[in-house]
């Protein structure tokens, strides 16, 4: 945060893979819990000015201080991956931002934009668009065989994240995973192909309340980029 002058935003979840927890040994359904304790202990030093202590379920801590302090005060914007309406609700109440996965529909992120809306509202909490990202794999083709071959790359990459989310039992331990058997699973909800094809559904997100996209995806990187900046953003200038 320091180096960057005030732009770090940070970003956490609680994790669904088995292999996650059983690499560090801990219990998956101790999860939820060490979450919400581990994220008030590094919101708690961040914003703390004098030296404080922590005594919990998983961590103590006594008379600490961390230091130097961040460059955003009172410390940088939290964001919390959340898929599912309990979580989402749970984001809306510890005041965080609202990062929305890159598996689910276009209709799924509109329902989910509008349950973090009025649950920010019954928090009081005034409701920001540009605290929502959605995530996407973006990919702006050359050409047809360009597009076909990156749908190919990331067919591989979805069948690789199938495998290392089973359970021991070979079950599917979250809603990411759900949809995972279903035709064109490993083409879903990722934008690849020519520009007007690439900004027909990002206005489609748009449409559904979506103002923040995280673009991954698409290699090589840099190239792609470029591509997109020259040819898909000049379609959402605010004078376009």
């Amino acid at each position: 945060d320091l180096l960057s002058g005030g732009r770090l935003d940070f970003g956490v979840g609680k994790g669904y893979r088995h292999s996650e927890f059983a690499g560090f040994c801990v219990p998956a359904e101790e999860a939820e819990a060490r979450f919400q304790e581990s994220l008030a202990v590094i919101v708690k030093a961040w914003s703390s000015d004098e030296p404080f202590s922590h005594e919990g379920r998983f961590w103590r801590y006594d008379d600490i201080v961390v230091e130097p302090p961040t460059a955003q005060k009172p410390h940088p914007p939290v964001w919390i991956a959340a898929g599912v309406p309990d979580s989402v609700r749970k984001v809306a109440a510890l005041g965080a931002n609202l990062l929305l996965d890159q598996f689910a529909s276009t209709e799924a992120i509109g329902e989910r934009i509008a349950l973090f809306k009025a649950e920010c509202e019954a928090c009081d909490r005034a409701f920001d668009p540009m605290e929502v990202a959605v995530a996407r794999n973006i990919y702006v083709a050359c050409d047809a065989d360009d597009a076909s071959a990156a749908l190919a790359r990331q067919a591989s990459i979805h069948d690789r994240m199938i495998e290392r989310s089973r359970g021991p039992d070979g079950s599917r331990r979250s809603h990411i995973m759900a949809y995972a058997d279903t035709p064109g699973a490993s083409e879903a909800n990722v934008l690849f192909g020519p520009p007007e094809e690439i900004i027909a559904g990002l206005q489609a997100l748009q449409a559904v309340g979506v103002s923040y996209v995280l673009m991954s995806g698409g290699e090589p990187t840099r190239a792609n980029m470029l591509r997109f900046a020259a040819e898909v953003m000049p379609a959402f200038r605010p004078d376009s």
